[in-house]
């Protein structure tokens, strides 16, 4: 090499350094931002008695949406759609009359389950009246039609007209086998909506889910409060009489009462259920039932604001949390709002002090960050499922997206949950920079809950754009991990979707902060790299991804943009 070219490698390599010694200096500043205090202010806001509930379309939203869009004004982020912070979101609201009851006759008697104690129903069809006469009632199993898993629960059935009874989860779950589906992980196919969106494909009149708190992974006061009230959905141009005319939950007390009038086993014939060639079974009952309904047409919003990117403006990297909860319920004696700190002013407040944090760089990353506030992620990931159908930036400029739902509010960990661990490139990222907090990362501990197919970066996933969902660790700095199962469990059966989720004083914040200082280092890497993360191998996802990669919109990772996710 000659000398000057010597020289000219010196200097590289020493203003090389100088830009790696800024870029450390600049993330600590944004960094430190990151702080307790913050926090606790917006989720002690958010969740006050103030914003009643955070119901969509209803005045608690317009406070909320307020609040969110006013931070980011005030943090100095952009509009994000257009000259708006607000994305529309056109819903329906079905309220049913809970003065209604399940009537299944057969076997020389009339049984009846009262709305609310021993069933739930409901109907997404815009009908101010909706009803059930004398449905034959056929058990399917687990309602599940899964050609790569060779399995059809509807195999031979012609069930228009019919009321279908099916089990929650799916047979990995309950056999335990490994083999078998996914083994003790839920798939998409073990979730309450796939259920229901299939009875409805198959031509269904009614759908029935049997409630099992262990398959289900809560217990049966949380159907009861989740579909108590108005229940949305998306609006569109068939009034939704695609669907079922009756979706419902029943109890497994009522289940177990309606097998034993026709004579049959239930036990039996779940096991039955959960061997491959399960053929469905005639119950030989009849449901009947008639609803009536208020229904009410409205728009919710998403808010949407961006830091525009200093040298790729147009790739997006997406930092998303749900605002909305569960509003308020006259019926209920006493405290009647459900105030929603955990689930989720928690992810809010993050979204917006991380914001604030890419704001404290003393430039943008080379690509733009979103960050998206989401409506109605309790009635079923709407916000975030019309976002995905109507996407303000294309899915072949957006790099990843991260979900924020419930932080930690138990202190520092020496770990972090990576729910979907194994599915996409974005494990590297947050490997890296959990081994920067010399952390951990594991996979979600309960695999069964199906938790990635109940948060709202799965409509970011079921559109190919890699999304992550990190979640709290377990094992506790101070009090190992049982501690932290058991409060875990406190609040899962004491707090979760009831009134008394609450913003306490006495949360420990600490561990907040360090998992969304987590999050700004795989942002703030993706943000400044050159690649497109990818789905692995095998996933349901990669195909639409490796689409969008085929129109050449998007960089194929290679072996230099594979270091993007290291931080200097």
């Amino acid at each position: 090499m000659s000398e000057e070219l010597l020289i000219l490698a010196s200097v590289l390599f020493l203003f090389s350094m100088v830009l790696s010694g800024r870029r450390r200096d600049d993330l600590k500043t944004a960094l430190k931002s990151l702080k307790t205090l913050g926090l606790s202010e917006h989720i002690r806001t958010i969740s006050s008695d103030e914003f009643e509930g955070r119901m969509p379309s209803s005045r608690g939203e317009e406070k909320t949406i307020r609040y969110i869009s006013e931070e980011f004004v005030k943090i100095g982020l952009m509009p994000g759609n257009g000259d708006s912070y607000f994305q529309e979101v056109p819903l329906v609201s079905i309220t049913t009359d809970p003065d209604t009851q399940l009537v299944v006759q057969g076997g020389g008697q009339t049984l009846s389950f009262p709305y609310g104690k021993e069933c739930m129903v409901s109907t997404r069809r815009e009908l101010e009246t909706a009803s059930l006469k004398d449905s034959e009632m056929i058990f399917v199993g687990y309602g599940i039609v899964a050609p790569e898993y060779d399995w059809n629960d509807y195999e031979g059935l012609d069930v228009r007209g019919k009321t279908v009874v099916m089990l929650v989860n799916d047979p990995g779950f309950a056999t335990q086998d490994p083999a078998l589906f996914n083994g003790n992980a839920m798939t998409y196919y073990g979730r309450w909506t796939y259920k229901y969106e299939e009875a409805a494909r198959q031509g269904a009149e009614a759908a029935f889910i049997i409630h099992e708190t262990r398959p289900a992974a809560y217990p049966w006061n949380v159907v009861q409060n989740s579909w108590t009230g108005p229940q949305f959905g998306l609006r569109n141009k068939d009034g939704n009489m695609s669907r079922c005319t009756i979706e419902g939950w029943l109890t497994i007390e009522s289940a177990q009462t309606v097998f034993k009038q026709a004579g049959l086993d239930l036990d039996k014939h779940k096991a039955e259920a959960s061997r491959s060639g399960f053929r469905a079974v005639p119950i030989g009952l009849k449901a009947s039932i008639s609803l009536r309904n208020a229904i009410e047409q409205s728009v919710s919003n998403n808010v949407i604001a961006v830091l525009p990117g200093k040298a790729r403006p147009d790739e997006y990297v997406f930092y998303m949390a749900h605002w909305d909860h569960l509003g308020i319920n006259t019926s209920l004696e006493g405290d009647q709002i459900y105030n929603g700190a955990l689930d989720n002013a928690t992810g809010i407040a993050g979204l917006i002090e991380l914001a604030k944090a890419f704001t404290r760089l003393p430039s943008a990353p080379a690509r733009s960050i979103a960050f998206l506030a989401v409506t109605a992620e309790e009635q079923g990931l709407l916000g975030s499922e019309y976002y995905g159908e109507h996407p303000i930036f294309p899915p072949a400029k957006t790099v990843a997206a991260m979900n924020m739902d419930s932080l930690n509010i138990y202190g520092k960990m020496k770990d972090v949950t990576l729910i979907g661990y194994g599915n996409s490139d974005l494990d590297d990222y947050v490997k890296s920079a959990a081994a920067s907090q010399n952390r951990t990362v594991r996979p979600d501990p309960e695999p069964e809950k199906g938790l990635f197919y109940r948060a709202d970066h799965f409509s970011f996933a079921k559109q190919g754009i890699p999304a992550l969902y990190m979640t709290m660790g377990l094992d506790h700095v101070e009090h190992g991990e049982e501690w932290t199962r058991e409060q875990k469990a406190k609040y899962t059966d004491n707090h979760y979707h009831k009134p008394s989720d609450e913003y306490d004083p006495a949360w420990d914040l600490s561990g907040m902060v360090e998992d969304l200082r987590l999050l700004f280092h795989v942002g703030y890497s993706l943000g400044n790299g050159d690649s497109f993360p990818n789905w692995r191998e095998g996933t349901e996802f990669r195909k639409k991804r490796d689409e969008d990669m085929k129109t050449g919109a998007l960089k194929q990772p290679t072996a230099a943009s594979d270091n993007d996710h290291k931080l200097t």
